[in-house]
């Protein structure tokens, strides 16, 4: 049996030590997770509804000890784990009202005296989460995958344990079946074996391409499905007939929230020529105006980052870049001191063949290219193996929506910042992914699709009767 540790980012100080689960915890867990499940699916949506409500009214309840679990185990600023608790929150209210609409049946005209498709809960889900977002890449999945008549184990990040326990607490607290969430301890390692359990029927990930890859790899091996929700590096594309202010102000937000540990922050600034100097400016001026500081403090925009050997990844990136030929406008490197601080940066005169533009940069670096128009653009964001979210900034909508369809990314925003919302579906194509969360889709990908057909046939001329 090994230890989890969960240690203070600002601080590096060691908040608590869990001994890893051992196999029979594990048995456990996945046992009552089964009997949960197979509550869950004989009650009426109506019925998963009322404990989904209590558990958006608890977790607002709770908002002040949970975001502060959030900003002690990952560093994020305060102000930022309070919106998330709320986001959670906003998003069990939306599945308890819509779900019973999203999984309503769907009658089919066909040849039988009636046929329909009906929607039914898989199973338990595994779920493998990160530690950035730790509340919020939780409830996005589990909010509608309960909905939907699922249970489902956790396997969270191995640096966010007490948020992981928090969240079983609040879903046994909400009144749902006992074991509907249940948490496990582990290391990456040992979650494997789980995925091949015959009472695990589906896994979703949110995590790197690699990590992604090998439980894509498991799950195949298991024919099971998979929901995936990998890295990024998203484009943040400035035309020269922009609001080049509020594009500024927009990106310094869409690069630095979250101290840049976002799969859908903004990372890659593609800017047209004409206009690249005097976005350059104003972005610069607004990053060197970010607060940087102690995450507990309301006024801190930018904290820690979440682990020591990010930050040291993230530099090296940086390091090499600038020997390659890229231009420090703003930053440069870590923050002396105690705590995983970066310094916000904003790299210029980037090339393809950098590592901040060619490799994912997850912390709070900007790497800034001029482009000569909306085709190269479009070229350079579609270059990169992620297609996660991308932004557009252009007075000209029309152009826009043109320009949006030909980017290869799950969404793309225009005169706005990447976001998720539970009324949009989201997820990623190429090396970010597959599937989608949120939404009437989200709520779909853990559920049996099934077909229902009442005979005898009328009669209405045949489609097919065989395979």
């Amino acid at each position: 049996m090994s230890t989890i540790e969960s240690v203070n980012p600002a601080t590096e100080a060691v908040l608590a030590r869990f001994d890893t689960h051992s196999n029979a915890d594990v048995e456990a867990a996945l046992a009552q997770a089964d009997a949960a499940f197979r509550r869950s699916r004989e009650m009426a949506i109506a019925e998963r509804a009322k404990p989904m409500r209590v558990l958006g009214q608890l977790l607002r309840d709770r908002r002040e000890r949970y975001a502060g679990l959030v900003t002690a185990e990952m560093g994020k600023p305060i102000s930022e784990a309070l919106a998330e608790i709320e986001k959670c929150a906003l998003t069990c209210d939306f599945y308890a009202e819509h779900a019973a609409t999203f999984l309503a049946d769907e009658n089919v005209a066909t040849n039988a005296r009636e046929s329909f498709v009906a929607f039914e809960p898989l199973g338990v889900i595994l779920a493998v989460m990160p530690w950035n977002y730790p509340f919020w890449q939780v409830v996005r999945f589990l909010a509608p995958a309960l909905m939907a008549g699922n249970a489902a184990v956790l396997k969270h990040a191995s640096n966010v344990p007490q948020c992981a326990i928090a969240l079983e607490e609040a879903v046994r607290d909400a009144g749902f079946p006992a074991g509907s969430l249940r948490t496990l301890l582990l290391s990456g390692a040992a979650v494997e074996p789980i995925v091949a359990d015959e009472r695990i029927r589906a896994i979703t990930l949110t995590g790197s391409t690699a990590t992604g890859s090998r439980l894509a790899e498991l799950a195949g091996r298991a024919v099971k499905k998979a929901v995936l929700e990998l890295g990024g590096s998203d484009p943040f594309i400035v035309l020269r007939d922009a609001d080049i202010v509020a594009a500024a102000a927009t990106a310094t937000k869409a690069r630095y929230q979250n101290t840049g540990q976002s799969c859908i922050a903004a990372k890659r600034f593609l800017v047209e020529a004409p206009v690249v100097a005097e976005f350059e400016r104003r972005f610069a001026d607004a990053i060197r105006a970010l607060r940087v500081g102690d995450p507990l403090d309301p006024a801190t925009q930018v904290g820690p980052m979440a682990r020591a050997d990010l930050r040291d990844a993230l530099d090296a990136q940086v390091a090499a870049s600038v020997r390659m030929g890229a231009r420090v406008v703003v930053g440069g490197k870590p923050r002396a001191g105690k705590g995983w601080f970066y310094e916000p940066t904003l790299l210029a005169d980037v090339t393809a063949d950098m590592p901040v533009l060619k490799d994912e940069t997850f912390g709070p670096v900007a790497a800034l290219l001029s482009v000569r128009d909306a085709d190269e653009a479009v070229r350079v964001a579609n270059s990169s193996p992620y297609g996660l979210g991308a932004a557009l900034w252009t007075r000209d909508e029309a152009t826009a929506k043109a320009i949006a369809r030909r980017i290869e990314s799950g969404s793309v925003f225009i005169n706005g910042m990447v976001a998720s919302d539970p009324r949009l579906p989201f997820g990623g194509v190429k090396r970010s992914g597959y599937g989608r969360e949120l939404s009437g889709y989200g709520i779909r990908e853990f559920v049996n699709i099934q077909t229902i057909w009442i005979g005898p046939a009328t009669n209405a001329p045949q489609v097919a009767n065989a395979e």
